[in-house]
């Protein structure tokens, strides 16, 4: 049975894109680049810094120029954390729906502990999360199962009887590596070269409001 629900936070609760994008667009028109446009921008959000300077400079992490890009990308994006991210269509009415069963609900992410921490006070969340693990809290991020374990003991709940909401691949290996029923949310970053058919995840659903069918009453 279900008694805890824990979501990714980039592309499953908050629409971030719009503030990643800026970040890097200012990086590019720094460097004399051609900005990205939104399009282009948004399947690549939940990859973070790697996936962003990737489509702007064409380059990985094991490019010498990489680590430099990246931290200048990430000053621009702590300036301006919350300008236009949004909470996605449905997510505040479920969290509601999800506090008045009385489920308690957590987030775990890969992004840093200095973006989390002041984007999730910054959200217009009607239930304050029980727990919020980010990328460095355990030392370790997404796939490893350790946030995800981390996130449970957090709230006091088996592993087994959380439900995991994510967009991206890495989210529903985790949850699956510590038996966690998985999610995908198709209305979140997923590219055309994705292929979540294949991530073996139990559901699917096109908008966060589709969750409640699957959450007990």
């Amino acid at each position: 049975m279900i008694r805890a629900i824990l979501f990714d936070l980039d592309g499953t609760l908050a629409d971030t894109a719009p503030d990643l994008g800026a970040a890097l667009n200012r990086l590019l028109l720094e460097e004399g680049r051609p900005e990205q446009p939104y399009e282009a921008i948004r399947p690549l959000a939940s990859h973070g810094a790697r996936g962003l300077i990737g489509l702007g400079f064409s380059i990985g992490p094991d490019d010498a120029a990489f680590a430099y890009l990246r931290e200048r990308f990430l000053t621009h994006y702590a300036a301006a954390l919350c300008e236009h991210t949004v909470l996605f269509d449905g997510i505040a009415e479920l969290i509601t729906a999800i506090g008045a069963r009385g489920l308690p609900w957590g987030i775990v992410t890969n992004k840093p502990g200095r973006f989390t921490d002041p984007l999730v006070r910054e959200l217009p969340l009607p239930v304050q999360p029980g727990c919020v693990v980010s990328g460095d809290t355990v030392g370790v991020a997404k796939p490893d199962p350790k946030p995800m374990l981390h996130a449970a003991e957090q709230l006091g709940v088996p592993a087994a009887s959380c439900i995991y909401v994510g967009d991206a691949e890495r989210d529903i290996e985790a949850g699956r590596r510590v038996g966690m029923k998985t999610v995908i949310a198709d209305y979140g970053y997923i590219s055309v070269d994705d292929r979540p058919t294949d991530w073996g995840a139990d559901l699917r659903i096109a908008h966060p409001l589709d969750l409640l069918a699957h959450l007990p009453d």
